[in-house]
């Protein structure tokens, strides 16, 4: 009898491909094991096993495997399962989620560029006799594809000796040569083990008497150990000793000193007692009941707390009676900025059970983590990480917390699957029968229509954490400010005076301009010419600080212009104004005040966030400027005064969701203000200061807001009552978009009737060169869902054979929220 299995390629393809195997293979493989397939002409993939049968493919004739890449499989049943979900939710194919779930590490293929790891020193003796001709291979050149490997070495399956190459760190693959995030080791130094008693230290310092700088170093080693009760870096050791880095490389060269190197970029655990968690307060241990109360009956609990209510110790608790347990916790956050702070937090109760996974992480950090995560290890009970981590090998999910819900960045754009974090979690959850707590000061129209109707358990806590009053907000109507000659630059005279209060008082301000740059316009005089990116239809933003004009959907940059490219004259102007313009005019206003900015151009670096939150905390910082980064669940203890600097570009989007969003965003930045004792205040400086929104927000009021907005949801046929999918047709042919877009409206026309909306160009319809047409089906609640999915997928299927439209690429987006 003749054994096939079926394998899961990391490529969009809607099936499984068949390969034949061994009787000894089919008895040694398992679901979820990687293998090493030709694919394609030449190609060959990683695969993972998907089935193991006796049936042969009716179609074609099974090649078969090269190598089997496992002893144990790498990803789980429930893993598998969940996988399938998301495609068939999604409308991609297993082998793009697969491409998604999966470390770069795991998934190597024959185009797979590697080259030498430079920073590690390799002895010949280390590597056998195929892993050494690669080696030195690379020594001739900087980077060989795997399919020049395999001629190097003269047989086909090469992946083996990659693998192998990859586990000793003597080769990186293509994706970390391009790593702007290289690893820092950071240099420690202990004493040795026999010196560290009493009677070892006493004999160590006689051994000295006669050194005297070498006993001092010794002395204040003991000390610092002594006080922080933390590793000591050989930096703050020279330091605090006034010494020099030789004598302590002479006391560990005499071996009375040990030195040892941390990456500082993985995520350690360095303290030695666990604080106790803190004592909740009535309202919080209120709530914990409410929640736990509520899991009886609901596998899904909203927790409406409004900002600085103390939500993060109500999951502390919780996730505390769920590792009694003996289960794992995964803890979503809509941005890596968050994890700095939390990390610490959660690291101070729990320790080393604390993982963080997500994109700043290096390939072989993010192998270390997906590990943990599949070995049940007691250093991942605790998962903190961004959207990518739903994907992780959880052997036993007790509880899910997605933090700020209501953020659309667990939203996956591109590439596909087109996933949504928050409602892909909560399938998670089911299928390990674990309970999931959404939490948020603000939570989207969805997640709480689902509470009101009973669907979530809903638990809200109206108080902030020690009483502390919600702060004052004020409406600052600019227009009438700009008529009375009452502004300075963007700045009005009561934000003027608010500004100079607080930093009188010694308290930190944060401005909130949601765009980046100093001027999102640049406009000759003269003629009204404005320099445009030439791949996308959008206007050039000036960058002062590099003194270029750049673009924010492709990345084109051009230097910035001294004369109109139309006209020829030099009177050019900016038009608008982003976080560089106001960070500038606050030097200028408060020349005393130490100003900083926090936005995409200053936190590229992995540490970006780390280095301005820590700032910040440590009150270095006076004035933070900064885009919606700023919003997300932050807790600075010493800002008192918050200033929106322009309330209308929030509002005035096309967008059905831009009422909501400028609700959550203004309400979740006003939320960073006055978190001690003292109230905190909030300006919002707005041309429209009788707009229903900013009403709506100045007096903190979410179910006026729920309700109105809920009401032009209904009406207008969009979520929650209506479901949306959009699709996207892009090609560089402006012509041929229209006509393949026309084509495919009509034909979900013909299905849909009125429910069909398009095609339209968005906003912004060109994108790197790419022109871009959308349509939007609307499906209504009593509409088969997965009928409609069935019937959209016929029409893709039918366009894709049409002549004409070779190359327009379509684009299904599920949720397109």
């Amino acid at each position: 009898m003749n054994h096939y299995i079926d394998v899961i390629l990391a490529i969009p393809l809607e099936n499984m491909f068949t390969y034949s195997i061994t009787k000894a293979e089919s008895q040694f493989l398992k679901v979820g094991m990687r293998v090493s397939v030709p694919f394609g002409k030449t190609k060959i993939h990683t695969g993972l096993v998907g089935a193991i049968h006796t049936n042969p493919p009716l179609i074609y004739d099974a090649k078969e495997i090269h190598q089997i890449l496992d002893e144990k499989p790498i990803v789980t049943s429930k893993q598998l399962e969940f996988w399938q979900w998301i495609a068939k939710y999604y409308m991609c194919t297993v082998g793009e989620v697969m491409r998604a779930a999966l470390p770069n590490a795991f998934i190597l293929e024959s185009e797979t560029l590697i080259s030498r790891n430079l920073k590690k020193e390799i002895k010949d003796t280390d590597l056998k006799d195929d892993e050494y001709l690669v080696f030195e291979a690379l020594h001739h050149q900087s980077s060989l594809k795997i399919q020049e490997v395999s001629s190097i070495l003269d047989k086909k399956n090469v992946l083996p000796v990659i693998k192998r190459l990859i586990e000793k760190e003597v080769i990186l693959l293509q994706e970390e040569i391009y790593d702007k995030y290289k690893p820092k080791y950071v240099r420690y130094v202990k004493l040795k083990a026999e010196y560290t008693s009493e009677v070892g230290l006493h004999q160590l310092l006689n051994d000295l008497s006669r050194a005297e700088k070498q006993k001092q170093v010794v002395m204040t080693l003991f000390s610092i150990a002594a006080k922080t009760k933390k590793p000591v870096k050989v930096k703050d050791l020279v330091e605090e000793s006034g010494s020099s880095p030789a004598i302590v490389k002479t006391l560990i060269n005499k071996g009375f000193f040990e030195d040892y190197h941390i990456q500082t970029d993985r995520v350690q655990y360095e303290g030695e007692d666990n604080e106790a968690t803190k004592a909740l307060n009535a309202y919080q241990i209120e709530a914990l009941k409410q929640i736990k109360t509520s899991f009886e009956t609901q596998n899904v609990t909203l927790l409406h707390g409004i900002t600085s209510s103390g939500k993060t110790e109500v999951y502390v608790k919780l996730i505390e009676s769920v590792l009694a347990e003996g289960r794992q916790v995964l803890y979503l956050l809509p941005e890596i900025a968050l994890t700095t702070q939390l990390v610490t937090r959660l690291q101070n109760y729990f320790g080393d059970q604390v993982a963080v996974f997500h994109s700043k992480y290096s390939a072989h950090e993010r192998v270390e983590v997906y590990n943990h995560v599949l070995g049940n290890s007691a250093k991942a009970k605790i998962i903190l990480g961004a959207r990518s981590s739903i994907f992780l090998p959880f052997h036993d999910l007790g509880l899910i917390i997605v933090d700020e819900e209501h953020e659309q960045s667990f939203k996956q754009f591109d590439p596909a699957p087109r996933y949504h974090a928050r409602d892909a979690a909560i399938v998670l959850a089911h299928l390990h029968q674990a309970k999931t707590v959404l939490g948020s000061a603000t939570p989207s129209l969805e997640s709480y229509n689902n509470a009101v109707e009973n669907k979530y358990g809903l638990v809200e806590i109206n108080r902030r954490y020690n009483n502390v009053q919600l702060p004052d907000i004020e409406l600052v109507d600019i227009a009438e400010k700009y008529k009375k000659k009452r502004m300075k630059g963007h700045f009005s005279d009561r934000m003027i005076e608010e500004i100079t209060e607080a930093l009188d008082e010694g308290y930190q301000v944060i401005l909130f301009q949601n765009r980046r740059g100093y001027s999102p316009i640049v406009e000759c005089n003269i003629c009204g010419h404005s320099p445009e990116c030439p791949n996308c239809d959008v206007s050039l933003t000036y960058h002062q600080f590099r003194k270029q004009l750049r673009c924010h959907y492709c990345g084109h940059t051009n230097a910035m212009l001294l004369k109109c490219m139309a006209c020829g004259t030099s009177n050019l102007d900016t038009k608008g104004f982003g976080t560089e313009q106001i960070e500038s005019e606050a030097k200028t206003l408060f020349p005393k005040a130490k100003v900083a900015r926090m936005d995409l151009d200053t936190t590229r670096g992995k540490y970006g966030y780390e280095k301005i939150i820590t700032a910040l905390e440590q009150q270095e910082i006076d004035i933070l400027v900064g885009t919606q980064m700023l919003t997300k669940g932050l807790d600075f203890r010493n800002v008192k005064l918050v200033g929106v600097m322009n309330a209308d570009n929030l509002l005035n989007f096309p967008d059905f969701r831009a009422h909501e969003r400028s609700f959550q965003l203004m309400l979740q930045v006003s939320g960073r203000a006055g978190r001690t004792k003292k109230q905190g205040k909030v300006l919002i400086q707005t041309y429209n200061p009788y707009h229903k929104i900013l009403q709506q927000v100045s007096i903190n009021d979410y179910l006026g807001m729920f309700k109105e907005q809920l009401q032009e949801r209904r009406d207008f046929k969009y979520p929650p009552f209506y479901r949306l999918i959009k699709i996207t047709l892009k090609h560089r042919d402006y012509n041929k978009v229209e006509t393949a877009s026309d084509w495919f409206a009509k034909s979900l026309r013909q299905v849909f009737k009125a429910n069909v909306l398009g095609p339209e160009f968005p906003g912004v319809s060109r994108v790197r060169n790419q022109y871009l047409k959308n349509i939007l089906i609307k499906i209504p609640q009593q509409q088969s869902l997965g009928k409609t999915k069935e019937a959209i997928k016929k029409i893709n299927t039918s366009f894709e054979a049409i002549g004409p439209f070779k190359g327009v690429r379509v684009i299904l987006n599920v949720d397109n929220y």
